[in-house]
């Protein structure tokens, strides 16, 4: 991206700073670009809104999970380890993503306003004014975006028991701003949000692809030339927010407003416009609109066949929105693969996680239908289970490894790299990258996952159950609760018919099922330690671990890491520099 003025990038610095000064310069006269150059050269303004998407928190896992009782990490200078051992604060805070997020948000303020007044030199007039659209449609997006990840960061009450949100300001703030402001209402910034979003979608189409039909076309450009149209609007600008996937984040942002951290009177108004805002989306899935667009292979959209696949022009069904696929690396690899391996082993997963994971017959390990051996306890298990985890005697890469006594770098507590739990991660790795022993290594294909429909399946479960109890729809989705964690069991290999799920019939039990099932199908993409806030679940369950004999004959299972989180935790703080600054700026309370 060419270079911004100095004076507007000396701005976005200083107003992220939210630091009163005044003595900013203005820049000599020289060849730099000026921000007004967004006025007349479309380009430019493409790339200053590429920059906005560089700032996307979700380009890549943050493995936040090993601040949950889902799993640990061998780096003993981890941050999600420190903070869940005791160390998090208001001046430590690795969930913060603070300074990006209103930087993106910063920069969106500069830009929405800019594209009013452009009087660019395109082709022809149409072709100004599909762009003028787009671009439009990409910040508002964008913006509804940023917030509703800083919602979810720092969302909490205040110390008079007041829901909060964030700061709201939707134009840009130069050195002579007044940063001394309070924090939003909690509804007010969902409001805020929503209506970024419902501003995305009324100027974005569904997808970009060529289109070769009138129908295909937004209403407002119907008639204008389609190959003027595709320029805009067609697969070349595949990747970017579109409708659709504002739709998905607007039914996230309303499922995050039901939940019973925000929701302390269980407001059913809520949970109803949750389930609906999902069931939108899933309504409209290419082809397979429903309960079967659902895709059969959408719990190993990791795996390097699956990966490999997608190009720019074809995708996994599986996928809302991805980044781009053109990265050729390994880091991830070596981070997770076990020592025997030639990694590092840096995650891994619980014995809590492990536990979760019920029998292939459906049953959970703890009951007596579920024919669970204590003597075998990987036999017979959720076929998730080996798809996700790496337990003692599990292959990979032609090698078995062993994490039991005797086991070699791999055994647990081996080596400062091995597995401290018993377990290594497995999901989210591929498997076809291999390091060897003198240190060469292959490099693969990946991309980074922003919003993936088994998360909107699962949000709509959960939002109908709670509306509506199991088996109940409402009046814009097809299927129920129930009918999609079936189709998610039977997925995942569960046998059938689900007898356990035959025998889950009140909305309590179900509500179990379905956090249950979010756990195992989510595991590892950072959504526990936020979905734990949400519900309110207990926070300081230690994470387990297991140390197994050398012939395999005892399991013996030990606390490995505690959880320190206090009450109050359940909301995470504002950066304290910034509340200590601005005296309006309040804090969530405890903190």
């Amino acid at each position: 991206m060419r270079k911004i003025n100095r004076y507007y990038l000396l701005l976005i610095l200083f107003s992220l700073g939210f630091a009163g000064c005044s003595s900013l310069l203005d820049p000599e006269d020289d060849n730099h670009n000026t921000f007004d150059r967004v006025t007349w050269d479309p380009a430019y303004a493409e790339g200053l809104l590429m920059n906005v998407y560089g700032k996307l928190p979700s380009a890549s896992f943050s493995f936040n999970d090993v601040a949950t009782d889902d799993a640990v990490s061998n780096d003993k200078l981890n941050s999600y380890l420190r903070m869940a051992t005791g160390q998090w604060s208001a001046q430590y805070n690795p969930v913060s993503n603070w300074n990006n997020l209103n930087e993106g948000i910063l920069y969106l303020n500069l830009f929405i306003p800019q594209i009013e007044k452009e009087t660019w030199y395109w082709a022809n007039e149409n072709i100004n004014k599909m762009f003028k659209a787009r671009l439009t449609g990409e910040a508002y997006a964008l913006r509804g975006l940023f917030r509703y990840h800083l919602l979810q960061t720092i969302a909490g009450k205040s110390s008079n028991g007041k829901l909060l949100g964030i700061l709201l300001w939707n134009e840009f703030l130069d050195e002579n701003a007044n940063f001394n402001m309070g924090r939003a209402e909690f509804t007010a910034t969902v409001d805020s949000i929503n209506a970024d979003f419902d501003k995305a979608i009324s100027y974005l189409p569904m997808d970009f692809l060529d289109v070769t039909t009138v129908a295909q076309m937004l209403p407002a450009f119907s008639t204008v030339n389609m190959t003027d149209y595709n320029t805009v609007f067609g697969q070349v600008s595949n990747q970017r927010i579109t409708k659709r996937i504002a739709m998905g984040f607007k039914a996230r942002v309303a499922l995050l407003a039901a939940s019973p951290a925000f929701n302390a009177a269980n407001d059913q108004n809520l949970w109803v416009n949750a389930a609906n805002a999902a069931a939108d989306v899933l309504n409209q899935i290419p082809s397979t609109p429903g309960i079967t667009g659902l895709d059969a292979s959408g719990h190993i959209f990791f795996q390097a066949a699956k990966v490999d696949a997608v190009t720019v022009t074809a995708d996994q069904k599986e996928m809302l929105w991805r980044g781009p696929s053109n990265s050729l690396t390994n880091t991830l690899e070596k981070r997770m693969l076990p020592p025997g391996l030639n990694g590092n082993g840096e995650v891994n997963p619980s014995q809590n996680l492990v536990d979760a994971f019920p029998m292939k017959n459906g049953y959970p390990i703890s009951n007596a239908a579920s024919a669970y051996n204590a003597a075998s306890p990987y036999t017979n298990r959720d076929p998730r289970l080996a798809l996700y985890i790496l337990y003692n005697g599990a292959t990979l890469q032609s090698k078995v490894v062993k994490t039991a006594v005797g086991g070699g770098v791999n055994a647990k507590d081996s080596l400062a790299t091995s597995t401290r739990t018993g377990y290594y991660l497995r999901k989210l790795i591929r498997e076809d990258i291999v390091f060897s022993a003198d240190g060469t290594a292959t490099t693969k294909k990946h991309y980074a996952v922003h919003i993936r429909y088994t998360e909107l399946f699962l949000n709509y479960a959960e939002a109908a159950n709670e509306a509506w109890g199991p088996t109940g729809i409402g009046t814009v989705a097809t299927f129920s609760a129930k009918e999609v964690i079936a189709a998610i069991r039977k997925r995942a290999g569960i046998t059938q018919p689900d007898a356990w799920l035959n025998t889950v019939t009140t909305k309590e039990a179900m509500r179990e099922l379905i956090r249950n099932e979010r756990r195992l199908e989510l595991c590892f993409e950072g959504f526990r330690f936020w979905d734990m806030r949400r519900w309110g679940l207990s926070l300081t369950e230690a994470a387990k671990g297991v140390t197994i004999n050398k012939n395999a004959t005892t399991f013996s299972y030990v606390d490995v890491e505690p959880r320190v989180y206090q009450p109050y935790m359940q909301y995470a703080p504002l950066p304290q520099q910034e509340v200590l600054k601005f005296p309006a700026l309040e804090q969530n309370a405890g903190w």
